[in-house]
């Protein structure tokens, strides 16, 4: 599972970067163009959340991410040929749909193949793999494309369907079942929530589960600042304070490389002090919101002196850093755990939305503060930042005492069933 992780992410790394050239060098539009169709499919793509909610509801987690992955697959190989608008548009939306649905369908994966501390494991080891995964993938994206020239933007494509592929045959491999612990007690609201469930309640459950609503609002606060790295990073380190961009790939790859070598540790030092998962996420938060505040901080002071503005910028992304690294693992399996396990699909579908529409709506939000003010943006997200980690706090009383506290290991996926034993007729 963890192997087919890491393949995926270095796949996805290997086109994540290049996404815009490559269209407009295969389909020979404007960049403009390109980009407002990868934003309008983007949108789109949506949609597919709820039907992939649904599906891991009724099919399981497993066999909905294997067709996610073959869908994912089929659309890259087709990506080279996608040289007009409308074929463009057409694949774009199918591997869309797979892009945006999957995280949800992995998320419930994981939930069903883990528990208590095991979750928060497995949810650190993927984020770390995610992050060296995305980075030694751009790495050989860039080596492919020195090399091949042209030609190697449609070898990345193509190499990217291919990660698919291998992982969704690791996946294949993974066998065994889901023993069912016993279930703590969850309140009335979640009582009749798991009942409603199973006479086929749907996403009208979700909707009335209000303390679950909740932290997903709370994630879309959080996950704006997320979205800051790959969008306003950029515009502030060569607009704002006017230094080389290459200081932006520089702090790219700091980020990439703590994430990757720090993800486990930081969060298995998390784990060890006891810390409630809501607190753990709100101290994330909180890390978030003094990075952006110190980020504001340089936008107005501008200092001139050569080496202050980049040791303070890298002071500050590692502050960031250490805050995602903090929130991640504690924020993902906190929304696993909250949610019943009868509609753990769906529920995974409706938190997911929260990272899409922050993704979508972070380009144009970003962009507008920073004309109108550079300290706009980071204000805006110190403020969203500390609602998110306040939320998260006054939920903590509403949401299930098993989701909210750390529960030991439970081993729970197995490659064969243990067999029970033969009752002892002389105890009968």
């Amino acid at each position: 599972m963890l192997a087919a992780m890491g393949v995926d992410s270095v796949g996805s790394g290997m086109y994540v970067p290049f996404s815009l050239v490559f269209f407009h060098h295969i389909t020979g539009l404007s960049f403009a163009v390109v980009g407002a169709g990868l934003t309008a499919v983007g949108l789109l793509g949506m949609t597919a959340l709820p039907l992939a909610g649904t599906a891991v509801d009724r099919y399981g987690a497993r066999r909905v991410q294997l067709l996610l992955y073959g869908v994912r697959a089929t659309g890259f190989a087709l990506y080279p040929f996608a040289t007009a608008l409308p074929s463009f548009a057409a694949v774009a939306l199918g591997t869309a749909v797979g892009d945006r649905a999957f995280p949800a369908v992995q998320q419930a994966w994981i939930g069903e193949v883990a528990q208590g501390a095991d979750r928060d494991r497995l949810q650190a080891a993927a984020r770390a793999l995610r992050n060296g995964g995305l980075g030694a993938g751009a790495l050989l994206a860039s080596l492919v494309v020195a090399l091949c020239g042209d030609r190697g933007f449609a070898l990345t494509a193509w190499l990217n369907a291919l990660s698919f592929a291998s992982a969704a045959l690791l996946v294949r491999r993974v066998r065994g079942h889901v023993a069912a612990p016993a279930a703590p007690a969850r309140g009335k609201a979640a009582l009749t929530a798991l009942t409603a469930g199973r006479s086929g309640g749907g996403y009208r459950i979700v909707l009335r589960d209000t303390a679950f609503l909740g932290l997903t609002g709370a994630n879309f606060l959080t996950a704006l600042g997320y979205s800051a790295l790959a969008v306003l990073f950029p515009l502030f380190i060569g607009g704002t304070l006017g230094e080389p961009q290459a200081l932006t790939g520089a702090a790219f790859t700091v980020n990439t490389v703590l994430c990757a070598v720090g993800g486990v540790t930081v969060a298995g030092f998390v784990r060890r002090r006891g810390a409630r998962r809501t607190r753990a996420a709100a101290l994330g938060a909180v890390l978030f919101a003094s990075a952006f505040a110190g980020l504001a901080l340089l936008a107005a002071l501008r200092p001139q002196a050569g080496w202050v503005a980049p040791v303070v910028l890298f002071a500050l992304v590692g502050l960031y850093t250490v805050a995602e690294l903090v929130h991640s693992p504690a924020s993902s399996t906190l929304a696993v755990a909250a949610a019943p396990e009868e509609l753990r699909g769906r529920y995974m579908a409706a938190y997911q939305l929260s990272w899409s529409l922050a993704s979508t709506l972070a380009p144009s939000l970003f962009t507008l503060l920073e004309a109108s003010d550079t300290r706009l943006p980071w204000l805006v997200l110190t403020g969203t930042a500390t609602s998110a980690a306040a939320l998260l706090v006054a939920l903590e009383r509403r949401l299930p005492v098993d989701a909210v506290h750390l529960a030991p290991s439970a081993p729970v996926f197995t490659s064969t069933p243990t067999a029970r034993p033969a009752p002892d007729p002389a105890r009968a």
